[in-house]
């Protein structure tokens, strides 16, 4: 499949390189087609993938993993383009973290509407869903270096988007069907972000990031 992952962090880096490795056509985006983070990725995976700007990604992606720093995700979106973006899944892991004052970081937007929110609304012929979100980026494309089950959330507005976003999670990162929630509307996204304040707060006192949550269910 050609996939457009738009982000050279962290984030994008791994997601670009798993999808690579499981066999997939990959453009990277980014601000300038010459960024020397995404030529660096670039040079890490062998030239097997090609890099360019937020436009280039997105036209050639049939499918778009929004990896970028989620404060500037609608600004990234905006240079990607709504012609470009017009029908496909984006499947957006950011979160509106805003670290202008520190660790730990606070929302950008919270409460009343999120990222995942002002996304759709902006984007309206675009089946955004979020996911990944609440997991470390090594946790995302490797749910397996966390032992026993452990839950990702997913919500979006079109159905049929977050069942194929599933099938994908499953295929090409390894997690478990029965392992994945689907929250519902793209409201619920609201909540996925927010946990950021928790997991930051974890992450500090487990002293990895390397850990995910687990839903126990009662009779």
């Amino acid at each position: 499949m050609k996939i457009a992952v738009l982000g050279t962090g962290m984030v994008g880096n791994a997601i670009a390189t798993k999808l690579i490795n499981v066999g997939h056509q990959i453009t990277m985006g980014s601000r300038t087609a010459n960024s020397d983070a995404g030529q660096e990725w670039l040079r890490g995976v062998g030239g097997r993938a090609h890099v360019g700007t937020f436009a280039d990604a997105a036209a050639f992606g049939e499918l778009v993993f929004d990896c970028t720093n989620g404060a500037n995700s609608l600004a990234a979106l905006r240079q990607a383009g709504a012609d470009n973006l017009r029908g496909k899944i984006l499947i957006q892991v950011g979160n509106p973290l805003d670290f202008s004052k520190g660790m730990p970081p606070t929302l950008t937007v919270c409460n009343t509407d999120s990222l995942g929110e002002q996304t759709q609304r902006e984007f309206p012929d675009v089946r955004v869903v979020k996911a990944l979100n609440t997991v470390n980026c090594d946790i995302m494309i490797a749910p397996s270096r966390v032992p026993g089950d452990h839950e990702l959330f997913i919500c979006g507005n079109n159905a049929a988007a977050k069942r194929e976003v599933t099938d994908r999670l499953c295929e090409w990162f390894g997690w478990r069907p029965g392992n994945i929630i689907d929250l519902g509307d793209i409201t619920n996204a609201r909540g996925t972000e927010m946990f950021l304040a928790l997991w930051v707060r974890l992450w500090g006192v487990l002293e990895t990031p390397h850990f995910n949550i687990h839903v126990v269910r009662g009779e």
